[in-house]
């Protein structure tokens, strides 16, 4: 709506704030670059335009008059928020590619994402990037409602409205410590003995948790032991494994280095088809332009990179 027209122009407004502050409005116009006639009349135009004395005039300087303190204090908000608007606005301009956000689920976002973003942030320097981190179920609602240019993510199932493609694949894995019992079982569990075993585990609407269900379907297993503990990170996941409280399903993306220095042990699941597509999305009828079309070719190049057997 149209701003009143007392107040439709600040320009007098940030010189009375100057008289408050310097005591002069000679002082006042040699900072806003006018002469002090100018500065006079401008100040005059705003009382007559409010019907208000905002300034006692004498021979040793200027005071502003108790109404002219009030609305001295009232404008000093409205400058704020316009000169926040006038940095927000200027730093949007020296951007060479504007704002790019991205939503992703966990472990797109904590082990493939940074390097990716480094890649597009090398063609677009002045690129602002913002990056949220989610599970699956709700990286799709973002996209779809509009909170992120591009998604990504490692669950089986998507909601209608939105395009997917394959970018990476990812090989869950079975991992428990060093003193569990399955770390000697040499020839691994079954998918019966995975289904029926309380683990630590992520959310329900988890990529991750949802992938692991839908991989023991296939062997018939259609109920799942309820979590020993439910958390809502990975990294969260892995403390409690090493604490000694049992034995999760994570991404091989994410226990890589644990597995490395022996402090997880990796339990095979013969049989069991652990591996999941990590999927990069968008709405269904929109073409990518700019930052996110060459994030969305990054990720497509890097899939080999990415890829795990």
């Amino acid at each position: 709506m149209p701003l009143p027209p007392p107040v439709s122009d600040l320009t007098g407004f940030d010189l009375l704030l100057s008289v408050a502050r310097l005591g002069s409005v000679g002082r006042a116009a040699r900072e806003h670059r006018v002469s002090q006639p100018a500065a006079s009349a401008r100040l005059r135009r705003l009382e007559r335009t409010l019907g208000l004395t905002l300034l006692d005039r004498g021979p040793r300087g200027s005071t502003l008059t108790a109404d002219g303190a009030l609305v001295a204090d009232w404008a000093r908000t409205a400058l704020d928020a316009a000169t926040a608007l006038a940095e927000g606005v200027a730093t949007l301009r020296q951007t060479a590619g504007g704002r790019l956000l991205i939503a992703a689920s966990q472990t797109v976002a904590e082990y493939l994402l940074p390097g990716w973003l480094v890649a597009v942030r090398a063609g677009h320097p002045g690129l602002a990037v913002a990056l949220q981190a989610a599970n699956s179920a709700s990286v799709a609602t973002l996209v779809l409602d509009g909170g992120a240019d591009l998604g990504f993510v490692e669950g089986p199932d998507l909601p209608a409205g939105l395009h997917a493609e394959t970018v990476a694949t990812d090989r869950l894995v079975a991992v428990a410590g060093p003193g569990h019992p399955w770390a000697r079982r040499r020839r691994g569990i079954t998918a019966a003995e995975l289904a029926a075993t309380p683990l630590v585990a992520r959310e329900a609407l988890s990529g991750t948790r949802r992938a692991l269900e839908a991989a023991l379907r296939t062997h018939g297993v259609t109920s799942v032991a309820p979590p020993l503990l439910e958390l809502s990170s990975t990294t969260a996941i892995k403390h409690a494994i090493l604490a000694g409280s049992g034995a999760a399903v994570l991404s091989s993306l994410a226990v890589s280095a644990e597995l490395a220095a022996g402090t997880l042990v990796e339990v095979p699941v013969p049989g069991v088809p652990l591996h999941r597509s990590l999927r990069v999305i968008w709405p269904t009828g929109r073409q990518l332009t700019g930052a996110p079309h060459d994030l969305y070719l990054i990720a497509r190049r890097g899939a080999a990179v990415a890829r795990v057997d």
